[in-house]
Protein backbone atom coordinates (compact mmCIF):
# COMPACT_ATOMS: atom_id res chain seq x y z
CA UNK A 1 0.00 0.00 0.00
CA UNK A 2 1.43 3.05 -1.05
CA UNK A 3 0.96 6.41 1.44
CA UNK A 4 1.18 9.91 0.36
CA UNK A 5 1.08 12.96 2.45
CA UNK A 6 -1.42 16.17 1.93
CA UNK A 7 -1.65 20.13 3.21
CA UNK A 8 -5.42 21.19 3.14
CA UNK A 9 -7.29 23.80 4.53
CA UNK A 10 -10.78 24.57 5.82
CA UNK A 11 -12.42 27.71 4.91
CA UNK A 12 -16.35 28.01 6.69
CA UNK A 13 -18.10 30.88 5.85
CA UNK A 14 -20.68 32.80 7.45
CA UNK A 15 -23.74 30.48 7.14
CA UNK A 16 -21.23 27.29 8.71
CA UNK A 17 -20.72 26.23 5.16
CA UNK A 18 -17.33 24.46 4.21
CA UNK A 19 -15.25 24.81 0.87
CA UNK A 20 -15.21 21.94 -1.24
CA UNK A 21 -13.84 21.03 -4.38
CA UNK A 22 -14.04 18.60 -7.27
CA UNK A 23 -10.95 17.48 -9.72
CA UNK A 24 -11.19 17.31 -12.94
CA UNK A 25 -11.93 13.50 -13.94
CA UNK A 26 -12.95 12.51 -9.95
CA UNK A 27 -16.58 12.06 -8.55
CA UNK A 28 -15.49 13.09 -4.61
CA UNK A 29 -15.92 16.36 -2.90
CA UNK A 30 -12.65 16.99 -1.03
CA UNK A 31 -10.61 20.01 0.29
CA UNK A 32 -8.79 22.40 -1.36
CA UNK A 33 -5.05 21.52 -1.22
CA UNK A 34 -2.49 18.56 -2.19
CA UNK A 35 0.48 16.47 -2.05
CA UNK A 36 3.45 18.09 -0.35
CA UNK A 37 6.41 18.65 -3.14
CA UNK A 38 9.90 17.93 -1.99
CA UNK A 39 10.83 19.39 1.75
CA UNK A 40 8.19 22.03 1.91
CA UNK A 41 6.24 22.02 4.52
CA UNK A 42 2.93 21.59 4.94
CA UNK A 43 2.31 25.60 5.29
CA UNK A 44 3.79 25.94 2.23
CA UNK A 45 2.63 23.18 0.55
CA UNK A 46 -1.59 24.66 1.16
CA UNK A 47 -0.11 27.68 0.40
CA UNK A 48 0.92 27.08 -2.80
CA UNK A 49 -1.80 24.32 -3.66
CA UNK A 50 -4.81 27.38 -2.61
CA UNK A 51 -3.03 29.78 -5.21
CA UNK A 52 -3.04 26.81 -7.80
CA UNK A 53 -6.21 25.70 -7.39
CA UNK A 54 -8.60 29.07 -6.31
CA UNK A 55 -6.30 31.23 -7.01
CA UNK A 56 -6.48 33.05 -2.91
CA UNK A 57 -2.86 34.08 -1.49
CA UNK A 58 -3.50 32.68 2.37
CA UNK A 59 -0.93 34.41 4.88
CA UNK A 60 1.19 31.55 6.69
CA UNK A 61 0.16 33.50 9.83
CA UNK A 62 -3.80 33.02 8.82
CA UNK A 63 -3.84 29.59 8.75
CA UNK A 64 -4.23 27.88 12.65
CA UNK A 65 -4.12 23.96 12.51
CA UNK A 66 -6.55 21.93 12.96
CA UNK A 67 -5.11 18.12 13.24
CA UNK A 68 -3.38 15.25 11.46
CA UNK A 69 -6.00 12.64 9.69
CA UNK A 70 -5.43 9.50 7.90
CA UNK A 71 -7.68 7.42 5.67
CA UNK A 72 -7.68 5.41 2.83
CA UNK A 73 -7.42 7.90 -0.69
CA UNK A 74 -10.71 8.61 -2.16
CA UNK A 75 -8.80 8.65 -5.96
CA UNK A 76 -5.74 6.54 -5.70
CA UNK A 77 -6.53 3.04 -5.22
CA UNK A 78 -4.56 1.26 -2.58
CA UNK A 79 -3.15 4.40 -1.21
CA UNK A 80 -3.63 6.17 2.05
CA UNK A 81 -3.12 9.80 2.75
CA UNK A 82 -2.15 11.40 5.56
CA UNK A 83 -3.51 15.01 5.72
CA UNK A 84 -2.43 18.27 7.75
CA UNK A 85 -5.25 20.19 7.97
CA UNK A 86 -5.46 24.10 8.58
CA UNK A 87 -8.32 26.49 9.24
CA UNK A 88 -8.25 29.72 7.40
CA UNK A 89 -10.55 32.66 6.53
CA UNK A 90 -10.81 33.56 2.76
CA UNK A 91 -8.26 36.72 2.64
CA UNK A 92 -10.60 40.52 2.65
CA UNK A 93 -10.86 40.96 -1.15
CA UNK A 94 -10.43 37.53 -2.25
CA UNK A 95 -12.79 35.19 -4.06
CA UNK A 96 -12.15 31.64 -4.89
CA UNK A 97 -12.24 30.51 -8.35
CA UNK A 98 -11.36 27.10 -9.62
CA UNK A 99 -8.14 27.01 -11.49
CA UNK A 100 -5.39 24.48 -12.41
CA UNK A 101 -7.57 20.76 -12.24
CA UNK A 102 -10.50 21.80 -10.24
CA UNK A 103 -13.15 21.22 -12.00
CA UNK A 104 -15.77 22.95 -9.77
CA UNK A 105 -16.17 24.01 -6.22
CA UNK A 106 -19.36 24.95 -3.69
CA UNK A 107 -20.00 25.95 -0.02
CA UNK A 108 -21.67 22.52 1.88
CA UNK A 109 -23.31 22.80 4.68
CA UNK A 110 -21.52 21.15 7.91
CA UNK A 111 -24.45 19.46 9.57
CA UNK A 112 -24.36 15.79 9.69
CA UNK A 113 -24.48 13.23 7.70
CA UNK A 114 -22.56 14.14 5.33
CA UNK A 115 -23.63 14.48 2.00
CA UNK A 116 -23.12 11.45 -0.77
CA UNK A 117 -19.90 12.20 -2.94
CA UNK A 118 -17.54 13.71 0.11
CA UNK A 119 -14.78 12.11 0.50
CA UNK A 120 -13.86 9.62 3.36
CA UNK A 121 -10.96 11.87 4.45
CA UNK A 122 -13.32 14.89 5.20
CA UNK A 123 -16.62 12.80 6.07
CA UNK A 124 -14.96 10.83 8.16
CA UNK A 125 -12.44 12.66 10.11
CA UNK A 126 -12.26 16.32 9.10
CA UNK A 127 -16.04 17.39 9.54
CA UNK A 128 -16.56 15.74 12.39
CA UNK A 129 -13.22 17.76 13.44
CA UNK A 130 -14.52 20.86 12.27
CA UNK A 131 -18.23 20.31 13.98
CA UNK A 132 -16.86 19.99 17.54
CA UNK A 133 -14.35 23.10 16.83
CA UNK A 134 -17.54 24.63 16.15
CA UNK A 135 -19.22 23.08 18.86
CA UNK A 136 -21.55 20.61 17.23
CA UNK A 137 -22.78 17.53 17.36
CA UNK A 138 -20.93 14.73 15.31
Amino acid sequence: MHQIRIATACFVNDRNELLVVRKRNTTRWMLPGGKLDGDESAVEAVRRELKEELQLDVPAAALTPLGRFEEMAANEPDTRVRAEVFVAQVPEGQVPRPAAEIAEMQWLPMQPPAPPGVAPLLAGHILPALRRRHGEAG
